[in-house]
């Protein structure tokens, strides 16, 4: 069975009122596959990104088109304001919510998406770490980085390499730990488990070079259908206070373009490297972290 270009078991392997989890790297084609797959097997889409959630960021996320979204029901796009932060919690109880409603009318929920700590909070639960502080984290997004690193060696050295390259989660880990008291890396570790569904669980990918050319094709689409100027919108609506919304690929390159820090063609080629990155890390973690049926493009 072929759908959205890629080679699925036949008969499916789906489970009449059980959910389908549909993962994998940014521009191998989960979206088009979620949208087929829900209208053959009567599915609704809610979606794992942390980044559809803002309204008005639209190009840089790939966020499905208008007349998409006619075609299927889709949940937990354009839910958050874009200064307003948002977080794996909230995705939890939001994502929870809408397929139990969607199971209840009969229907099939497909989460799909790349934001693999959504996927994992869904299925294994939270642990005792505690909601965010939006005063303490602002604080703390203030900080030099050197100096949240500095801290965190000396109060969580365990966690230090998992979180350096990534400020947001560096940030997270000094704000979990102040609240508490305790070191991040325990709390992280305590998934409750609570959540793990039956269903069916599918990883999309494409070989290394077809990857890498949607990738460069995608970026070249978003700067042609005006991602400078959404980011420009952006901006003025209080976009850079939000220091989740501000780590998203694209835009973080337009806005040191638009300060001048670097030259537009220059910006472009950096979003490119940045996305094979983000999707050779996204790759790492789904095979290490979920166990998933991986399908790959029919011949």
């Amino acid at each position: 069975m072929t759908i959205a270009g890629f080679s699925f078991p036949d008969p499916a392997p789906f489970q009449p009122g059980k959910p389908i989890f549909l993962a994998g790297p940014t521009a191998a084609g989960k979206s088009a596959a979620a949208l087929e797959l829900a209208e053959r097997f009567n599915g609704e889409i809610i979606s794992v990104d942390s980044m559809q959630v803002y309204r008005g960021m639209d190009i840089g996320t790939a966020k499905p088109a208008a007349e998409e979204r006619k075609r299927v029901p889709h949940h937990l796009i354009d839910i958050a304001d874009i200064a307003e932060p948002f977080d794996a919690a909230k995705f939890v109880a939001l994502a929870r919510a809408a397929a139990a409603d969607i199971l209840a009318r009969g229907r099939t929920p497909i989460l799909c998406g790349g934001t693999g700590l959504y996927f994992k909070a869904y299925l294994e639960g939270l642990g005792d770490a505690p909601p965010g502080d939006a005063q303490l984290r602002a604080k703390l997004a203030a900080t030099p980085l050197e100096e949240l690193l500095a801290e965190l060696e000396r109060t969580d050295p365990a966690i230090i390499e998992k979180v350096r390259k990534n400020p947001r989660r560096v940030i997270r880990a000094v704000e979990v730990i102040r609240l508490t008291g305790r070191p991040f890396s325990e709390q992280r570790a305590a998934w409750t488990g609570a959540c793990r569904e039956a269903g069916t669980f599918l990883g999309l990918t494409r070989p290394a070079g077809e990857l890498r050319e949607r990738i460069h094709r995608r970026v070249d689409e978003m700067f042609q259908r005006g991602l400078v100027a959404e980011t420009e919108r952006l901006l003025a609506t209080g976009f850079e206070q939000n220091a989740t919304a501000m780590q998203a690929l694209g835009y973080r390159q337009v806005v040191e373009y638009l300060r001048g820090q670097r030259p537009l063609p220059e910006a472009i080629e950096l979003v490119k490297i940045r996305t094979r990155q983000f999707a050779k890390r996204q790759l790492t973690w789904f095979r290490r972290q979920m166990r998933l049926e991986w399908l790959s493009p029919s011949a």
